[in-house]
């Protein structure tokens, strides 16, 4: 009754389903290892002690930003420079804007320095004018993806969308960092903006979507096995009453 198992027909069912099941499963297990791994890049990131408590290290000693560096404190020497307002930044619920002033370091670059939070239509206080040592969570560069942040352009002089290097390229002459840091004690009038989770590590929707691939591809393994055995089932009933005369 199965000898219908040894035609080509099914051959080549057998040698897809052969190879579906273990693909399946690889790419269920390469999921869940991706969520395994945001969940641990989660726990470091909530283990890591606040960049106050840490001591701070010099600003290009943890240059390029990556997972390790994001948040780290870093240390940057030079003089204030252009400041900007970064405006719609959500802090504790409130809509204002961030206070960004430009560091023009030792080195000739400038570091975006955002020195705290400021309610709508308040005024930004000037920053503190000679030589001066910041410290701050170092961040990475923003992009259009980053919550808060406008793209479509048509912002008043002295305001930026977009913490960024790209974003600044067309407004200052000097060479920024692809980098920026908010200071951890803000002067009066403003408010310190904690540092943002790295990219990658927050336990995000991206995440669990990770996790609901996981689960996605074990079905699929499954439901292949249940339609092998559904057609060789099929298959056997059909050649049992051919044999019947049915």
């Amino acid at each position: 009754m199965y000898r219908f198992l040894r035609t080509p027909r099914w051959w080549g069912i057998n040698v897809f389903v052969l190879l579906a099941i273990p693909f399946c499963v690889f790419m269920g297990t390469w999921q869940l290892g991706k969520f395994e791994d945001r969940v641990a890049s989660h726990q470091e990131a909530e283990e890591r002690p606040p960049a106050s408590a840490e001591k701070a290290e010099p600003l290009d000693s943890l240059l390029p930003v990556d997972k390790e560096t994001s948040g780290r404190s870093a240390q940057a020497r030079g003089r204030f420079g252009e400041q900007f307002l970064v405006p719609d930044r959500e802090l504790d619920g409130r809509t204002g804007s961030y206070v960004l002033t430009l560091l023009k370091t030792d080195g000739g670059r400038s570091l975006p320095v955002v020195r705290g939070w400021l309610p709508t239509g308040a005024k930004a206080p000037a920053p503190p004018s000679g030589e001066v040592t910041v410290v701050g969570a170092l961040q990475a560069s923003e992009n259009p993806g980053t919550k808060g942040v406008h793209t479509a352009g048509g912002l008043p002089e002295g305001q930026l969308g977009m913490i960024s290097a790209a974003s600044l390229v067309n407004v200052v002459t000097d060479d920024v960092y692809d980098a920026w840091i908010t200071l951890a004690d803000s002067p009066a009038g403003l408010t310190p903006v904690p540092a943002a989770a790295a990219a990658g590590t927050g336990l995000d929707a991206k995440a669990f979507q990770n996790l609901g691939y996981t689960a996605e591809w074990f079905v699929f393994a499954g439901f292949v096995v249940f339609m092998w055995f559904r057609l060789v089932r099929r298959e056997a009933e059909a050649s049992r009453d051919e044999a019947l005369g049915l």
